[in-house]
């Protein structure tokens, strides 16, 4: 996986057993229809997302880069389709869930998601984390996939200007992902999506995996580690 290091991410072929994609998809697409547009977060309060953080597809990617001792802190599930069909500007993801909001030098601005407080911390913090995506559907170049710029996450947080410079000197990367296949990628990696072409069932768990714990008293809101 030293991809992820190089260029800020890498795509697998099908890893994820097809009877645990089929589960995944009849338990979770319910979700999406309780008022939520395209995304439901917290999804590691659900036991079978818990089981596919600890299984053995998805932590083989994320200990090849964090090591045997990092855990899951946050899943989220996505899905473009008809009813929600959006776009995403290029950004890096820069924030984490805590259990509570505490005075941290470095960590900061604060917000709220579904009465669950996140901050921006530090970027040691952000550099020893990674994405875990996996994809509940085959998502092709018309389905919206993500795009990436290779090797802007070897450059901190980014500003404005510096996201606009990574645009225009590219190259951008079309994320093309089979059903079960995975998509790992570092949160400072510049990425970004656009509607779909053809609008369908785009489903993905999105697991986040960090590998040490938060400085000055902060806990994340979530820790799944390897055992129950």
């Amino acid at each position: 996986m030293n991809t992820v290091y190089d260029a800020g991410f890498v795509i697998t072929p099908p890893v994820v057993p097809t009877d645990a994609l089929d589960e995944l998809t009849r338990e979770l697409t319910p979700l999406l229809g309780r008022g939520a547009r395209g995304g439901v977060r917290h999804l590691l309060d659900v036991e079978t997302v818990r089981a596919l953080a600890r299984s053995a597809p998805v932590r083989h990617i994320a200990e090849s880069i964090l090591g045997p001792d990092c855990f899951a802190v946050r899943g989220i599930l996505f899905d473009k389709s008809p009813d929600a069909n959006w776009k995403v500007v290029w950004h890096q993801d820069l924030t984490i869930a805590v259990r509570e909001q505490r005075d941290v030098p470095g960590f900061g601005p604060w917000t709220e998601k579904d009465g669950v407080p996140h901050v921006q911390p530090t970027v040691d913090v952000l550099e020893r984390m990674i994405a875990v995506r996996v994809h509940l559907d085959h998502c092709g170049v018309s389905n919206g996939p993500v795009r990436v710029i290779p090797g802007s996450h070897r450059h901190g947080r980014l500003s404005p200007d510096a996201i606009d410079a990574w645009k225009a000197k590219g190259p951008v990367v079309d994320c093309v992902v089979e059903r079960g296949g995975v998509l790992a990628f570092h949160p400072l990696l510049l990425h970004a999506s656009s509607p779909a072409a053809t609008p369908a069932h785009r489903r993905v768990v999105h697991l986040e995996f960090a590998a040490d714990a938060l400085p000055g008293g902060l806990a994340w809101y979530h820790m799944v580690s390897a055992h129950p």
